[in-house]
């Protein structure tokens, strides 16, 4: 695979820092809370079998703010839009946690402008039974372990994590939290409303959560592979929030045999 590069795609104005690398149908990465990693192993992999574009949430990283928005709905608004400027045409959408709720949001407003789902620990429904964890109540310190099942199985741990932050990179993790408060905060990492549209999104999907996953509770992977009616739920033993950082092989075979399934 080709070495990764950035651009800056200027979408309604607000210019996005975006990660594009590898070769085939485009596949559309949309990140988490924690913000926009680059190109880690498990996009490596997959980048063998599609382009993949990652771009960075604006109001996160080395996006451009966008003060207008206040909820996720916005976000997936927003990455239409993006898809449209990039010139994707009918990209698969890979999310992951409050990108993966931006995913299925993106895929109730408009499921004909994309092609397959993967969802990966979507926030997004109110759980059944448990709760989503209150990641503000806790600093960007404590919140780390508790994303993941085991820090010493990660093979990128040390890469990602194994020393101090700069104070550049503080400001971003600021940054990032403070966005993330305003997308999500009322009501908490769900929205009441998207239960009764999951339904009406076709596309295959494949939904895959960690066991462990102390963030988002395992459950809400059977509400959405419930209400989404081509969808399967892929559940990995001894991972946490993090199934691409924390499984990055399996998790990678996971969604390269799902998006090239016929």
């Amino acid at each position: 695979m080709a070495t990764p590069r950035e651009e800056t795609i200027s979408v309604g104005g607000i210019d996005v820092h975006a990660w594009i690398g590898g070769q085939g149908h485009p596949l559309l990465v949309l990140h988490g809370a924690g913000g926009n990693r680059g190109f880690t192993r498990w996009m490596r992999q997959v980048g063998e079998h599609f382009t993949v574009w990652a771009p960075t949430h604006p109001g996160f990283g080395r996006s451009a703010d966008a003060e207008w928005m206040d909820g996720i709905d916005d976000l997936a608004r927003f990455h239409l839009w993006f898809i449209e400027k990039a010139g994707l045409g009918r990209p698969h959408v890979l999310g992951h946690s409050i990108g993966g709720w931006t995913a299925a949001d993106m895929a109730t407003m408009s499921p004909g402008s994309i092609d397959k789902l993967v969802l990966v620990a979507p926030a997004g429904l109110k759980p059944e039974t448990g709760e989503i964890l209150d990641v503000f109540y806790h600093s960007p310190a404590e919140l780390l372990p508790m994303t993941v099942h085991d820090p010493k199985t990660i093979p990128e741990w040390n890469e990602l994590y194994g020393r101090p932050p700069t104070p550049a990179e503080q400001e971003i993790a600021l940054r990032n939290r403070e966005m993330t408060a305003r997308l999500t905060w009322k009501p908490y990492m769900h929205d009441p409303q998207l239960a009764h549209f999951l339904p009406r999104v076709g596309n295959p999907a494949l939904v895959v959560w960690g066991r462990e996953d102390r963030i988002v509770p395992v459950v809400c992977g059977e509400q959405y592979r419930t209400l989404l009616p081509r969808a399967r739920l892929a559940v990995l033993e001894r991972c946490g929030h993090l199934p691409p950082i924390e499984q990055p092989d399996e998790f990678a075979r996971l969604g390269i045999e799902f998006l090239e399934a016929s």
